[in-house]
């Protein structure tokens, strides 16, 4: 009975230490913050994993680990501000005694689950605190309201969440909040909690957002040295045991600076006896790298998918190219390998090499993110990234968004390689 009264006391004052007073401590936030900082803490991969996959399905468990390896856990060292569903913190890493800026943001009507979780190094993460004016966050609300009639994929949807946001500005709703990203993040929240639209969401950034259209990667010199740096995403190009190709990249980057890389990579397996794909921790990119890995998986040309778009009231096709650079792999077994991180452009492979029998899925069911984009600026630090078309299936003449690209063979996402490296080898 002591023990108990004794362990009820020191969760009672974690609490008022992680919020800084009793009413803060019952707050939805402070919630998610006390037990992400438990769990996470720990060091416990088991208890790590399930937290993850109940709260913050985007947290890969590898990326999970890793975190947890390099910073040795967090000491929390103040509760700099809070609200109902986010707050900002500053911690301290155990490893290191790094101190960082946290910031927690959870999503509207879903207990718990934490949408976004950052944590910045400082003294340069402080330099992006109490940027938000009251004007400026009218701007914003009311750019983004305009923006979604214009040009969001569903007219229905669209006038829902441009009046949502009109409300919020005349109520005021976002007040308390001055930092730049916790606002971009709580009204990209009230817009999920209407559309369930992956794609939509506010981006903020702490330099000036350019005006006109957003410049392609190529014409950035930074972007193309970032791109050919990180060896354009592809993170693995290997031969198994015993003639098995494997193929792990984490992003669709632009063929017009990554289309050579991507040449490389499919020649070196293209003599393979099979070939596994991996895109576990691809989150997308660029539809037009999916049509190029496409074309080297295809003889003739194969469509692949259409866009819809209902500002102009159009449809696009997409067709694999009848020549590549390079040897193509052809008519030998393929597996692509999902995890519910898996999305957008990753999914749009998916799915066409699913509903055209080239290939077999294995692992998880994906994340559901199938509208193209479209970004507008707002101001001089937000921009919308607005869905601005439908994907359409040739074959089941829908798409994945809100239900992802489900597997032939389901597995956990850390099980998934091997179990294609079972059916590769035909054991």
């Amino acid at each position: 009975m002591r023990a108990a009264a004794a362990g009820l006391l020191a969760a009672r004052l974690l609490a008022l230490s992680l919020c800084g007073g009793a009413a803060l401590a019952d707050s939805p936030a402070a919630a998610a913050l006390r037990q992400w900082l438990e769990v996470f803490d720990s060091g416990d991969r088991a208890r790590i994993e399930s937290f993850d996959a109940t709260y913050m399905q985007w947290m890969a468990p590898e990326r999970a680990m890793e975190l947890r390896a390099r910073t040795g856990g967090y000491q929390l060292v103040s509760i700099e501000k809070s609200g109902d569903l986010w707050i900002m913190f500053r911690a301290r890493e155990k490893a290191t005694a790094k101190e960082v800026l946290g910031r927690l943001v959870l999503r509207p009507g879903e207990p718990g689950v934490i949408a976004h979780l950052s944590l910045d190094e400082l003294p340069l993460a402080a330099k992006v605190q109490e940027t938000v004016s009251a004007a400026e966050r009218d701007r914003v609300l009311e750019g983004a309201a305009r923006a979604l009639e214009q040009s969001y994929v569903f007219a229905d949807a669209a006038k829902k969440m441009s009046a949502a946001l009109l409300r919020a500005r005349k109520r005021d709703t976002y007040a308390a909040i001055t930092d730049g990203q916790i606002f971009a993040w709580r009204v990209s929240g009230d817009l999920w909690s209407i559309a369930h639209d992956g794609h939509l969401s506010l981006r903020y950034s702490a330099g000036v957002v350019p005006p006109g259209e957003p410049p392609r990667p190529g014409d950035d010199p930074g972007e193309r040295e970032r791109l050919l740096a990180a060896n354009c995403g592809f993170e693995k190009a290997e031969h198994l045991p015993p003639n098995i190709g494997y193929l792990k990249f984490d992003e669709f980057d632009p063929p017009e600076i990554c289309g050579p890389t991507a040449a490389a990579a499919m020649t070196f397996v293209a003599d393979s006896d099979a070939l596994i794909l991996d895109l576990r921790d691809n989150h997308g990119g660029m539809g037009a790298m999916v049509t190029l890995i496409a074309s080297y998986l295809f003889e003739a040309p194969t469509h692949l998918n259409d866009a819809y778009s209902r500002e102009d009231n159009s449809t696009r096709q997409f067709w694999t190219a009848a020549y590549v650079p390079g040897k193509r792999f052809l008519g030998k077994p393929l597996y692509v390998l999902t995890s519910r991180a898996t999305f957008s452009a990753a999914e749009d492979l998916s799915y066409a090499l699913k509903n055209l029998k080239r290939a077999t899925l294995i692992g998880e069911t994906t994340g559901g993110g199938a509208h193209p984009i479209g970004p507008r600026r707002l101001d001089d630090h937000f921009l919308l990234i607005v869905p601005i078309a439908r994907s359409i299936s040739p074959i089941t003449k829908t798409d994945w968004e809100g239900t992802g690209v489900e597997p032939d063979v389901k597995v956990p996402a850390d099980e998934a390689l091997t179990e294609a490296l079972r059916r590769a080898r035909g054991n």
